[in-house]
């Protein structure tokens, strides 16, 4: 009996944790375990290796290393900058400016934040998932306090003007918090140069561990700590540091070379370019050019995207409908939505991120079985017929 394959495609949600993190964390848990808090030779180890993988990071974004405070993800990143300038200015303003298209953690942040009193303005996108900056400065009155727009999308990969967007924050007076956590090591981060005041990142898209993020706070921005407790991470995020994890993703961050960006952007292109051509009635969804290297988010029309991700599953292989956040919600896609999709669209399109170790044969491999299954699916499909 022949060997299931297993072709991974769905690097947004999660990518593997390189053999090289792993090796580097591996001491972290039984042999320099120290808390970076106690003041003797084993917690002092552990603070030495905490500010080496603080310098780490920061310096990829150009940020200070005490700029950098170590979150669980990119979840906690987000509520701790939305929420934490939302408390420590609301004695400025209540109001807060996102988009329509957001992650479920900005945009679930601002729904709370809606319901103690601030008011939050969704700006839309256009139909390529673009924010126009025309839009935020509409939206900014004498109450705005943050402006958070996400680097990239998570679903289609669009990337946005945040140097603009930053530029006319800061013009303003008000903070310009960005979700990077798909866009680390993949798109260009300066947080000088793009004017950003507070950015989350996460391990686990960049072949880093789970459990372990940051939070970019500019030297200056006052943020509320949402986590209470001991004075860690420069009295802003309390609990003793997840040292292995901090680890893992400092190492995960400088293995990560811009040579793997294009390699993968042209897997990506040959994706998309077989897929066009092999199969009739698709959408690339998101703007052509100005996307994240790993991203193809496609609708296949008189077909169920749900379907789709089942029978490919049977093949082996791994794909998604949206946000890992939402996957499991049969509601169509709200970032599909805010784009113009239709929801017999909407619902019939799947979300392809490749990563590290996707090869052009598991492309073939996936467009050949996608191909039989589009095909098959439509021929019993109620809409070909009407």
């Amino acid at each position: 009996m022949a060997k299931q394959k297993n072709i991974y495609l769905d690097n947004g949600a999660t990518t593997p944790v390189d053999p090289r993190v792993v090796k580097e964390m591996l001491p972290y848990f039984t042999k320099k375990y120290g808390n970076a808090s106690s003041i003797h030779p084993v917690g002092d180890e552990a603070k030495e290796t905490l500010e080496k993988s603080r310098a780490i990071i920061a310096k990829k974004i150009n940020a200070d290393p005490n700029e950098i405070i170590f979150t669980s993800g990119g979840t906690e990143s987000d509520n701790l900058a939305i929420r934490g300038v939302a408390y420590a200015k609301k004695d400025k303003g209540n109001h807060i400016i996102t988009s329509a298209i957001e992650h479920p953690a900005v945009m679930n942040a601002c729904k709370q934040l809606s319901r103690e009193g601030f008011e939050i303005t969704a700006v839309p996108v256009d139909s390529e998932g673009i924010v126009h900056i025309e839009d935020i400065e509409k939206a900014i009155t004498d109450k705005t306090i943050l402006v958070s727009i996400m680097h990239v999308n998570n679903e289609i990969g669009t990337i946005q003007p945040i140097e603009q967007i930053g530029k006319l924050a800061r013009k303003h007076g008000i903070y310009f918090h960005t979700d990077a956590v798909q866009s680390l090591c993949k798109v260009p981060i300066n947080v000088k140069k793009q004017n950003i005041d507070l950015a989350s990142f996460s391990a686990h898209k960049i072949y880093g561990p789970k459990g372990i993020g940051a939070l970019y706070i500019r030297n200056g921005v006052n943020v509320q700590k949402q986590m209470i407790g001991g004075s860690q991470e420069f009295d802003k995020r309390s609990g003793t540091e997840n040292i292995s994890g901090i680890v893992g993703f400092a190492k995960a961050v400088s293995i990560y070379g811009d040579a793997e960006n294009k390699r993968i952007a042209k897997l990506r292109d040959y994706l998309v370019a077989k897929i066009t051509k092999e199969i009739l009635n698709v959408k690339l969804n998101g703007h052509p050019k100005l996307r994240v290297c790993n991203n193809a988010n496609i609708s296949f029309k008189f077909v169920e995207g749900e379907s789709m991700l089942l029978h490919l599953a049977m093949k082996g292989i791994s794909v998604s409908t949206g946000s890992a956040c939402s996957s499991r919600s049969l509601k169509p896609s709200y970032v599909l939505t805010a784009i113009g999709l239709p929801v017999t669209v909407s619902h019939g399109s799947l979300r392809m991120t490749l990563g590290r170790w996707t090869a052009k044969q598991d492309i073939d491999y996936f467009v050949k079985n996608l191909k039989e299954i589009v095909k098959m699916m439509r021929a019993i499909s109620p809409l070909t017929r009407k």
